[in-house]
């Protein structure tokens, strides 16, 4: 115990900014990846077959494809093409693809359950397809997909620990260095886990709680 609290002491700050690196990948991914699923969403249904095999593509790679692949595939694979990213740049870049593949599916769940009279009474009310979408599908259906967006932002946050395989100095790999200088790796990989689950249980509590107070108005 006394180990486990000097090692806190001495390596909390190096920690604590792994976990800052953490927080800002999720937010950058989610940022850029939500606003894509919403696209994606209407993609894989669209009339427009580019359009349409694009947004299946990317939806079904992205969910297909484990997150750790994306990653080296955006590091390793992409300098081949002449593409050359920093190691947040392509974390930022596999997270988003897999946020916007994930999000899509759970979006166009939350559309598609919009009651179809909610639609045919905008209709009768003169509203255009383009503000029945802004003003009562897409309002309702991102109501109806928030907690499990919020559920998959947990997961997204965790699985930001992959990023330490592209050298991106996050939780896990600032962990894993100073596990690997001091072979303290049981007390400091702990004291890792306490942070993730710092954040993890907590922000799993609140998409519950949305999900309870969201569905005694659906």
């Amino acid at each position: 115990m006394n180990n486990l609290v000097d090692v806190a002491i001495q390596y909390g700050p190096t920690l604590f900014d792994g976990l800052k690196v953490s927080l800002t990948l999720t937010l950058l991914s989610l940022a850029f990846g939500l606003p894509l699923g919403l696209v994606f969403s209407f993609g894989v249904t669209a009339r427009n077959k580019t359009f349409r095999y694009l947004s299946v593509f990317f939806v079904e790679v992205g969910r297909g494809a484990p997150a750790l692949v994306l990653l080296q595939l955006m590091y390793y694979g992409l300098p081949n093409a002449e593409i050359t990213l920093s190691s947040m740049a392509s974390a930022c870049l596999a997270l988003t693809w897999t946020t916007a593949a994930y999000s899509a599916e759970l979006i166009r769940g939350g559309i598609q359950s919009v009651p179809p009279g909610e639609v045919e009474g905008s209709h009768a009310l003169g509203m255009s397809y383009r503000d029945c979408l802004r003003f009562v599908v897409i309002p309702q259906g991102l109501r109806i997909a928030l907690p499990s967006l919020m559920g998959f932002a947990v997961l997204l946050f965790q699985a930001t620990s992959l990023a330490y395989s592209v050298a991106v100095p996050e939780l896990m790999s600032q962990a894993y260095s100073i596990g690997s200088s001091t072979f303290q790796y049981l007390p400091v990989f702990i004291i890792a886990g306490l942070l993730y689950a710092g954040i993890s249980i907590p922000a799993t509590w609140l998409s519950v709680f949305a999900e309870r107070m969201l569905s005694r108005h659906l």
